[in-house]
C-alpha cells in the first residue's frame, strides 16, 4: 500500500508526542535521524529566509507598516502585471520546494509553525490567482488611496536620509497610479470587472482627497511631522504638482471610463471562473477548506444559537422575548445612543483600560507596545469599518484602532464595547503586538499570518471579554452578542451573495434582522462583502476553531486545565494556519494529560 503524504498534523502530533512531555519510549532519536531532521529545520529555515526577503521585496511598504528595523523606507509596490508574473514564478518555485520538506522530520518547535505559515500563505496565493484580483481592485476597503493614505502619516522622516526616502517614494506614485489604470483596462478588456457600486463609493472618496482642506490631507502627513522648512516646501510641491493631479487622472478614470464597464451584479461568480474565485477566496482568508454551502449553512446554525442567547439577556433585562423588536429598538431609541464624537471615543477608551488593568489574569505572554483609540480621517470615515493597524516593531509608534466615528450621534452604544475588545485587548492589538514582540521564533512569524486566526482571533477577545467580565451591563453584552450574530450573519451572507443569487437589499435586510447594527454601518458592511469576497467568513470560521480547541482541552483537562497556559501556547507562535492551531493545540492538550 502506497503511504500517505505527512500532513501539518502529522507534524505537530508526532512533535508533541515525542517531546520530552509525552515522551516516545527512548531517550533520544538515532544519529542518522537527529542528522537528518537537523538538515530539515535549516532547510525550513533557509525556505522562510527565503520567502520573507522576495515579501519585502515585493511589498517595501510592508517593512514601513511593520516598522523593521535595519531597512529603508524609500519603495511603492511594482504593481505591473509583468511583476506579478515573475512573483508568481518565485512562489511556485518556493511552493516546490516546500513540498520537498517532510514536516515530521522538523525538530525545532517553532520551525514547524514557520514551515506551516509559509506553506499555507504560498498555497492560498496559488489557490487565489483564478480571481485575478489585480485587474479588478476598485476597493473603498484595500484600494491603493486607503493603504498608501496610511503609510503616509507613518512614513519615518525627522533626518536627512529619511527625508530623501520620504520624497523617493512618493515621487513614484502617479506611475503607480498609472499602472493601476492600466490594469483596470486590462479587466475591462477581459472582463475581470468591479461592481458599479463601489466604483462610485472609490470616486466619491477621491472626490473628498481632491476637494478637502489639504491640511487634513493623510497625503500631506510627511511634511506636517517634519520641522525641516526646504523638506516641507519640496513635499509641498510634489503634492500640489504631482500627486493631486495622479489623484485626479485616477478619478476621471473611473468616473468616465471605467464606470459605464463596471458590473451591474454584485456576485463575483459573474466574473470569470468567479464561482472556483470565491471558493478560493474563503480558504485563502480562513486556511479552511469548505465549500460556500458549508459557510452559509454553519452560518444559519450560529445565527439560531445566538438568537437563543440574545432571548435570555432580553428577558432578565428587557423584559421581553422578542428579540428582533429588541434589536431595532436599540438600534433606533435615542436613549441608546452616543452623545457625541468625544462621548463614543471615551466609552470605548474607558473599556480598553479596564481590559488592560484585568489582562495579567488571562495571559501570561502581554505585549509591551501601547495602543490608542483614533478617529478616521475625513475622507475615510464615512464609509470605512473600524480598523486596526498594528505597532511598529522598533517601537517608533504605537498600535491604533481607528475607530468609526462618523455621525456618532445616531450611533447606539451596544456594539461599542466589544468593538474596543476585538480590535485592542484582548483582541487585535494584544495578538498582534505579542507576535511583533516575540524573537524566540522565525520573523516570519511577525509579519505574515492567516487572516482565520487573526480575525477569529478578535471574534473570540468578543466572548473572552465576557469571561473577563469587562462588559459595563447587558445592554453591552447584548452588544457582544449581535456582534457575533453579525459574523456568523457574514457566513450566510457572503455566499448568498456571491454564489446563490443574493440581492444587495436582501443581504441588508438580513444582517438588519439579527443583529443591533445600525442600518448605515450595514449597507457599509454589505458593500465591503461585495468587493472583498470571501474575507468577511475568516473571523467566525477561526472563531469557531480556536473556541472549540479550548472546549475540546478545558474536557479533557478538567481541573488542570490552565486558561493563561492555554493562551500562551494558542498565541506564541504568531497567526499561524487555523488548520496548524487546531493540531497543535490538541497535541498540547493530550501532552499535558
Amino acid at each position: 500500500m502506497k503511504a500517505r503524504p505527512a500532513t501539518l498534523a502529522d507534524l505537530v502530533c508526532l512533535a508533541v508526542l515525542c517531546s520530552g512531555t509525552a515522551g516516545c519510549g527512548q531517550s533520544g532519536p538515532p544519529r542518522a535521524e537527529q542528522t537528518r531532521s537537523d538538515a530539515t529545520d535549516s532547510k525550513v529555515k533557509a525556505l522562510a529566509d527565503s520567502y520573507l526577503a522576495g515579501y519585502f521585496e515585493r511589498y517595501p511598504d510592508q517593512v514601513t507598516y511593520f516598522g523593521v528595523t535595519g531597512r529603508h523606507h524609500d519603495r511603492l509596490p511594482d504593481d505591473s502585471l509583468e511583476a506579478l508574473k515573475a512573483w508568481e514564478a518565485r512562489e511556485d518555485a518556493w511552493h516546490a520546494e516546500a513540498k520537498a520538506i517532510n514536516p515530521t522530520e522538523i525538530r525545532n518547535p517553532p520551525l514547524r509553525a514557520t514551515y506551516a505559515i509559509v506553506r499555507e500563505a504560498l498555497e492560498g496565493s496559488i489557490g487565489a490567482r483564478m480571481c485575478h484580483s489585480e485587474l479588478w481592485n476598485v476597493s473603498q476597503q484595500t484600494g491603493w488611496h486607503l493603504s498608501f493614505g496610511y503609510l503616509m502619516t507613518i512614513q519615518p522622516v525627522g533626518g536627512q536620509t529619511l527625508r530623501a526616502e520620504a520624497l523617493a517614494r512618493w515621487r513614484t506614485l502617479p506611475r503607480y497610479i498609472e499602472t493601476e489604470i492600466g490594469n483596470l483596462r486590462e479587466g475591462i478588456r477581459l472582463r475581470y470587472l468591479a461592481p458599479k457600486q463601489n466604483v462610485r463609493i472609490v470616486i466619491d472618496q477621491m472626490n473628498l482627497l481632491l476637494n478637502g482642506d489639504r491640511r487634513g490631507s493623510p497625503f500631506m502627513s510627511p511634511a506636517q511631522r517634519d520641522t525641516d522648512s526646504t523638506f516641507q516646501r519640496s513635499f509641498s510641491a510634489l503634492y500640489d504638482e504631482q500627486l493631486m493631479p495622479a489623484f485626479r487622472q485616477y478619478r476621471d478614470f473611473l468616473e468616465h471610463e471605467y464606470l459605464p464597464s463596471a458590473r451591474d451584479d454584485i456576485a463575483v461568480a459573474v466574473n470569470p471562473d468567479g464561482t472556483a474565485c470565491y471558493a478560493a477566496l474563503v480558504r485563502l482568508y480562513s486556511s479552511l477548506s469548505v465549500s460556500p454551502r458549508q459557510v452559509h449553512e454553519r452560518g444559519l446554525q450560529q445565527i439560531e444559537h445566538l438568537s437563543e442567547e440574545m432571548r435570555a439577556i432580553a428577558e432578565r433585562s428587557f423584559h421581553t422575548s422578542d428579540v428582533p423588536s429588541l434589536l431595532q429598538s436599540v438600534r433606533s431609541d435615542p436613549q441608546y445612543r452616543f452623545k457625541s464624537r468625544d462621548d463614543l471615543i471615551g466609552y470605548s477608551s474607558r473599556a480598553l483600560a479596564r481590559a488592560q488593568t484585568a489582562a495579567a489574569r488571562w495571559f501570561g505572554l502581554l505585549p509591551k507596545a501601547a495602543v490608542n483609540i483614533e478617529p478616521y480621517p475625513t475622507f475615510r470615515e464615512k464609509s470605512a469599518p473600524n480598523e486596526y493597524n498594528p505597532p511598529a516593531e522598533d517601537g517608533s509608534r504605537a498600535g491604533v484602532f481607528y475607530i468609526s466615528a462618523y455621525q456618532a450621534e445616531q450611533r447606539n452604544r451596544s456594539p461599542a464595547e466589544s468593538t474596543a475588545f476585538h480590535e485592542t485587548v484582548p483582541g487585535h492589538h494584544l495578538q498582534m503586538a505579542i507576535a511583533l514582540e516575540r524573537k524566540a521564533i522565525h520573523p516570519i512569524g511577525r509579519y505574515i499570518g492567516s487572516s482565520g486566526f487573526s480575525e477569529g482571533w478578535g471574534l473570540y477577545a468578543e466572548r473572552l471579554a465576557d469571561d473577563m467580565a469587562l462588559y459595563s451591563s447587558d445592554l453591552d453584552r447584548l452588544g457582544m452578542l449581535s456582534s457575533q450574530a453579525f459574523r456568523a450573519a457574514r457566513l450566510v451572507v457572503d455566499p448568498g451573495v456571491h454564489t446563490m443569487g443574493w440581492t444587495r437589499q436582501q443581504a441588508i435586510d438580513y444582517l438588519l434582522a439579527h443583529t443591533a447594527e445600525a442600518s448605515d454601518d450595514v449597507a457599509s458592511e454589505v458593500d465591503r462583502y461585495v468587493i472583498w469576497p470571501g474575507q468577511a467568513t475568516a473571523y467566525m470560521l477561526g472563531m469557531l476553531e480556536i473556541r472549540k480547541s479550548r472546549d475540546d482541552a478545558q474536557r479533557a483537562m478538567g481541573q488542570q486545565f490552565d486558561i493563561k497556559a492555554f493562551h500562551d501556547r494558542l498565541l506564541e507562535d504568531g497567526a499561524v494556519p487555523i488548520t496548524f492551531m487546531a493540531a497543535k493545540m490538541k497535541s498540547w492538550t493530550q501532552g499535558k494529560r
